[in-house]
C-alpha cells in the first residue's frame, strides 16, 4: 500500500489545461512523507480516508506530492477492526528513528478500540523523542490516548473519536478536549478518525497545493464538500447547515459541555436568547424529542462510555454525569438501556 514513486496517468501540462489549475510554487518542495503506524483493530475506513485523497492529489496533479509508508509495532501485518490483515513495510520504531532526521516526515498513528493496551515504555519514549525533534505527529481515531499517555498534550487542544471521549476526559482530566473532527495545535494534529480522516486529508492537500486541487479530489470521489475541522462529531443528521440547525447545535453544545452539573431549561434559554417554548419546538421539529429527554440521553451515553471503558466506581460515574443519587442513576440507566449499570460493568 506504499505510494508509487511515479504517476503516469496524467501529465502536469494536460492536467493544467484540462482543469485550469495553476501550479503553486510551493508544490516544487520535496514530497510530504507520512510514516503511518497501524495498531491492531485500526479502522480501514480511517486509513483509506487519509491515504486515498493523498494518492489522488498525486494522480490529479501529475506530481509526487505525498508519500506514505505503513508500519506496525513488530513489522508484521496488522489485522484491522474488520479482520482483514494489511501488509506493512517494516517496524515503526526503526522507521521512526530514521524519520527524526527527515524534515518532511510526519508520524501518523492509526488506532481503534482498546488503544490503551498498546501503550508501552518504548512507544512513549519514541513519541517523546519525535516531539522534542519538532516532528509533526498526527493521531487518528483513538490514538490521541497514546499522546496523552506519553504526556505530549499538556495544555494543547485535542480531539478523539466520540466513543472514547468520556474515558479520555476522566482518565486525563486536565486535557482540553474538543468535540471536533480534527484539531491542529502546534506540531500535533488529533483527528476523530473514520470519515473525519478524509476531511483532514483534504485540509492537508488544500494547505499544500491549493483549494482547486482539493475540490477536484472531492469531485473525483463524489463528495460535494469537505468539512471544517472545528465541526462537531456529534451533530445530529441534517443539522450541520442552515440557521435553524445552528441554533439547535448551540443548545446541544451547551448540554454536552455541562454534563456533570446539568443546566436547567431556563438557564439554557437565557444563554441562547430563546424562549423555553422556542427551544421545545426546535427539539420536537428536528429531533422528535424534548430538550430534557435529549439532555438525559447525552448524560446516560457518557455514563455508558465510562462504565464500559474505565474502572470508575458506579457512584463516581453517576456523579460525573450529573446524578445526585445512585438509585436515580440506576433507574434512569435501566430505563434507557434495558440493563443495570452494575450488570453492564460485570459484562465489560
Amino acid at each position: 500500500m506504499n505510494a508509487p514513486s511515479k504517476h503516469t496517468v496524467f501529465s502536469i501540462d494536460a492536467y493544467r489545461q484540462g482543469a485550469g489549475i495553476a501550479q503553486p510554487a510551493r508544490q516544487q518542495a520535496a514530497p510530504a512523507e507520512f510514516l503511518v503506524l497501524l495498531l491492531p483493530g485500526f479502522s480501514q475506513l480511517c486509513l483509506s480516508s487519509l491515504v486515498d485523497p493523498l494518492r489522488l492529489a498525486n494522480v490529479l496533479s501529475g506530481r509526487d506530492l505525498f508519500r506514505w509508508k505503513l508500519t506496525s509495532l513488530d513489522g508484521r501485518s496488522v489485522a484491522s477492526a474488520s479482520g482483514i490483515a494489511v501488509e506493512v513495510s517494516g517496524c515503526f520504531a526503526e522507521a521512526a528513528s530514521a524519520a527524526l532526521y527527515e524534515p518532511q516526515s510526519t508520524l501518523t498513528i492509526c488506532a481503534g478500540e482498546y488503544v490503551e493496551r498498546h501503550s508501552s515504555h518504548e512507544l512513549r519514549a519514541l513519541l517523546r523523542r519525535a516531539a522534542r525533534a519538532q516532528l509533526p505527529i498526527h493521531a487518528l481515531g483513538t490514538a490521541t490516548w497514546l499522546l496523552a499517555d506519553a504526556g505530549l498534550l499538556g495544555e494543547a487542544r485535542c480531539t478523539i473519536h466520540w466513543g472514547k471521549m468520556a474515558a479520555l476526559s476522566e482518565t486525563f482530566y486536565d486535557l482540553a478536549i474538543d468535540d471536533a473532527l480534527f484539531v491542529r495545535d502546534g506540531q500535533i494534529v488529533t483527528c476523530a478518525g473514520e470519515l473525519a480522516a478524509f476531511d483532514l486529508a483534504i485540509d492537508l492537500v488544500q494547505e499544500r497545493c491549493g483549494a482547486e486541487l482539493a475540490r477536484k479530489i472531492c469531485q473525483h470521489v463524489t463528495a460535494d464538500r469537505w468539512r471544517d475541522g472545528a465541526s462537531c462529531q456529534s451533530v445530529p443528521p441534517g443539522l450541520r447547515y442552515g440557521s435553524t440547525g445552528k441554533k439547535l447545535l448551540r443548545i446541544i453544545r451547551l448540554m454536552e459541555q455541562n454534563i456533570e452539573e446539568p443546566l436547567s431549561l431556563e438557564e439554557i434559554s437565557a444563554r441562547v436568547s430563546l424562549s423555553r417554548r422556542q427551544i421545545e419546538r426546535l427539539f420536537e421539529r428536528h429531533l422528535s424529542t424534548t430538550p430534557w429527554q435529549h439532555y438525559l440521553g447525552l448524560r446516560l451515553a457518557k455514563a455508558r462510555q465510562l462504565i464500559e471503558l474505565t474502572a470508575m466506581p458506579i457512584m463516581d460515574v453517576a456523579v460525573a454525569c450529573g446524578f445526585v443519587s445512585s438509585s436515580h442513576f440506576s433507574k434512569s440507566f435501566r430505563d434507557h438501556f434495558r440493563v443495570l449499570p452494575s450488570k453492564l460493568r460485570a459484562a465489560a
